[in-house]
Formats: C-alpha cells, structure tokens, sequence
C-alpha cells in the first residue's frame, strides 16, 4: 500500500522564500494564503534546513512532530527534508505527511494497540494506572481477577479504595511526594505491604512503580502481585525453623543434661575411687598402727601375767598387785584404741545420732575429772572452773569424748607436777569449753594437719597415740555445729578451744 504524499514544498534556504507547495499542502495546512502558509511554517521551522546542518547536503532525514494548521489544530505528521544546490544557491525539499491520516501509520498504530492490549490485558500480574491526582484511568483484566472489582466500578476512583484504610493518610502523602520526584523502583522496601479485596479481606502484595508522560499528563503505572501464597510458604518454612530451632534446643539440653550426668557419674566415681583408696590407706595404716600400739600393751599383759604366777605368796602381795596394775592399764590402752577405731569407722558410715540431754555443766565436768585420776602423772594437777549459768543442753555422750581426749591429751603430753585448766563459761548465745597445758607444744605446720586422721606431731613420736583422737573429738563437734581451735608453741604448751552454738 501506497503512503499518502501529504504536504510536499520547496524553499530557498538563504531567504526562506517559499517556491512551491502542493495542493495537498494546501489542503493540510487548511488555507491557499501565500503569507499564512509562509507564517505557519516559519512557526515550525520548516524548509530551513535546520535539521541537516551538520550533515552532508542530499541526506534525508526524518522527524515525528506534532503541527499545528492556520486555524490552530494540531496533528502527529512525519517530516522529512533533503538539501540540495543549484547554480551556487540551496534549496530545502521537505515533506510533511499525516500519519492519522496516512493507512500505513493507521495500521502501524493499530497493530500496537493490538500488542499493547494484549500485553496489558493477559498479563499475569495486575497492572493499573492513575493520573497525578491518583485517579485509576486504566486496570487490566488481572488486577480486576484480584481484587474482585468490574472495570466501571474503580475506573475514575482514587486509588486509596484499594489499600487499607488505616493507611490513606499516609498513601496520599506518599503519591504527592512521587508525583514530584517519579522514578522506576520497587514500593515498601522492607516493610509489608497489603491491598484490599471488594469483599474488605486484606492480602498481602508487592508493588514495583514506573511512570511516563504524554500530552495528556503524567501517568503512574503500578504493577501489584498477591504474595500470599508465597508468604503462607515462608510462614510454614518459618515455622519449620522455629520447630527446627526448637528441636535442636530439646536436643542440646538432652545432651548437656547427659553430659551433665556423665560428669556427675564422673565426679561420683571419682569420689569412689577416692573413697577406696583412703579405705585402703585406712586399712593400711591400722594394721601398721595396730602392730605397733597393740604389740606393747599385749606385751606387758603377757610378761606380768607370767610374773604373777611367781609371786603367789602373801609377802609377795604388793609385787603381785604392781603387775595387776600394769594389765588393768595395758587392757585399758588396747580399750581406747579399738574404741577410736569403732568411732572412725562410725563417723564414716553417718551411723552417730545426736541426742540432746540437758546436765548441770560443773558436776558434769568434776565426774569426769574424777574419772580420769588414773591417768594422772605425778603431782599433776587439773583446775577446773566454770561461768554463767549450770544448766546446759547438749549431748553429753559427744561432748564427754571430746573433753577426754582433750584432757587426756593435756596429761600425756605434760610433764609431771604441771597444771592443767579447764573452763567452761556458758552464755545465751555459746558455751565454751577450753582445755589448756604446759606440755611440750607443737610446731605450726604441725598444727595444719592436726585433725587429720592417724596424723602424729613430729615431737611426739615416742608416746603413745593412735593420731585419731583429734579426728574424732573434730569430728563429733562438727555434729554438734562446735569448732575446734588451737593455739600452740612449741616447749611452751598447747590450749584448745571448742565453740558450741546455743539455739535458746
């Protein structure tokens, strides 16, 4: 198919005096006026040469404007123009062709409305578009489908009727900012977009943002894509983490849990083994202190026993009672020992009770006393006093160890003829008892290791002793919630202080 010719003319270029123009010109720009016609296309710029003046002569060149005739009515034309020369002059050929009017451009036009359309109608995502005033002057089929509307029932609306209500404010805001600064870019970076169905149901969407402009305006085009199932994917997604997170948290405890246990058996066993090796040492140790402190009493026994035997005679009675005596001491030695070990051995299996009884302190302490003459040395002497009140709740079986052993230690390791002071002084809060001697003392780091079992001072060597009175005498004041302390120096003496809490 032929095109139109339209509007074809020629002009000097130097002068711009127009030397021809077709009829079909004429009837375009709608008057025969030499000077009107002169006038409208000294408006337009046509026939200067204007668009090749950086181009060689001959060349054609195209350009889609928009013209205006005498009466002021405008259309879409084609303009071309050629430059050429003749006898040293140049001349402009140009042409102007209505492309409305022109069926090559009319069907070119209507395959791209055919294109356009089916671009926009069977997309498939919603696409709309509104004016600066926020007006929807077009929506595609799609975006009908998803928000549940007909096309005459938002055309003309403002585009707030598709968004939350809570949020017009704040939308309009947005649209006028955009309208003064338009640009191509995703909307509501990092923040959760809805739109909102006929029906008032909200759904969540993405919206990305173009525009362009025409004669008619500016124009913001909005593409929108309901994410909801995406989102119901990442919410089962999130909620696998969570479960996920959650499992693995439940695992890790179990694990620490049985680590934990672990270590606890670990410890336990630990303790175990400890147990039974001190278990062993203890058993060691007694055999190896049985030998020594049973050998020298089973000795004496055994030697006076036989000597007895010789002095059956009356004149003989005063030697006979003499090794009588020694027996009655040695079996009371061997009593003591085994007794200190049956105490151990009770202590270490938790089978002592404490049984509260309340006594009258200074009889309590002179019975004991009494009791204890016949480890005396010679002229030793035991003063004993007591302060506050007489009366006092404690158990008497304990404590009465406790000051035997304490007391018995003073007269071993005193000489002859020295003194050794009991107090006891007894108030609301406390009692106190404290047992002190003149005897040979002890060395510092002696005294770290005082109540150790079996342990012995370096200076004490060469008397008798098991290294368990301590332990226990300790031990059963601890029963009590007593402390024991001690202060000592060496070949000055040694005092013993026990604290007893009173809940009165």
């Amino acid at each position: 198919m032929e095109r139109a010719p339209g509007l074809i003319a020629v002009t000097d270029v130097c002068n711009g005096e127009l030397l021809y123009i077709n009829k079909n010109g004429v009837k375009m720009l709608g008057t025969d006026d030499y000077a009107s016609i002169k006038l409208i296309l000294e408006q337009n710029q046509l026939g200067y040469g204007h668009m090749v003046v950086h181009h060689q002569a001959d060349e054609a060149l195209l350009e889609e404007k928009q013209w205006k005739d005498v009466n002021g009515a405008t259309f879409i034309g084609i303009y071309e123009e050629i430059l050429f020369e003749h006898h040293y002059k140049q001349y402009c050929v140009f042409r102007i062709t209505n492309i409305l009017s022109d069926p090559f451009y009319t069907q070119q036009v209507n395959r791209e409305s055919q294109r356009f359309g089916a671009l926009f109608d069977y997309a498939s995502i919603g696409i709309l578009v509104t004016n600066q005033q926020g007006e929807i002057v077009l929506i595609n089929d799609f975006a009908l489908e998803q928000f549940g509307y007909k096309r005459e029932e938002l055309l003309g609306h403002k585009v707030e009727v598709l968004i939350p209500q809570q949020v017009h404010h704040k939308h309009e805001e947005h649209r006028h900012r955009y309208n003064k600064h338009p640009q191509s870019r995703p909307m509501g970076i990092g923040k959760d977009l809805f739109a909102v169905h006929k029906n008032g149901s909200e759904f969540p969407v993405e919206i990305s943002l173009s525009h362009y402009s025409n004669e008619e305006g500016s124009f913001t085009i909005a593409y929108i894509s309901d994410i909801t199932q995406r989102k119901r994917a990442e919410e089962s997604i999130e909620k696998l983490n969570n479960e996920l997170e959650e499992m693995v948290e439940e695992r890790t405890h179990q694990l620490k849990k049985a680590l934990a246990q672990l270590e606890t058996s670990k410890e336990e066993l630990t303790i175990a083994l400890s147990r039974e090796k001190e278990l062993g040492d203890l058993k060691s140790r007694f055999v190896s202190m049985a030998s020594h402190e049973f050998r020298t009493p089973l000795s004496t026994i055994l030697s006076s026993a036989f000597l007895i035997k010789h002095y059956a005679e009356e004149k003989d009675q005063v030697v006979h009672n003499k090794h009588i005596q020694r027996i009655i001491d040695a079996v009371s030695i061997l009593t003591d020992t085994l007794n200190d070990f049956l105490s151990v051995g009770k202590i270490e299996e938790g089978k002592i009770q404490v049984h509260h009884v309340e006594f009258n302190v200074e009889k309590y302490f002179n019975t004991i006393i009494q009791e204890m003459q016949s480890l005396i040395k010679e002229k030793q002497e035991i003063i004993y006093c007591h302060t506050g009140t007489p009366m006092l709740l404690l158990d008497a079986s304990l404590l009465k160890h406790i000051v035997m052993n304490l007391l018995g230690n003073a007269i071993k390791f005193s000489k002859a003829g020295s003194h050794i002071k009991i107090n006891t002084s007894k108030s609301e809060k406390e009692f106190v008892l404290t047992v002190k001697d003149n005897g040979i003392g002890m060395s510092a780091e002696d005294q770290q290791h005082l109540f150790e079992r079996f342990y012995r001072g370096t200076n004490a060597s060469n008397i008798p002793g098991t290294g368990l009175g301590l332990h226990i005498a300790n031990k059963y004041s601890e029963l009590m919630n007593g402390i024991i302390s001690c202060k000592s120096e060496p070949g000055i003496g040694t005092s013993f202080t026990v604290r007893f809490p009173l809940n009165q």
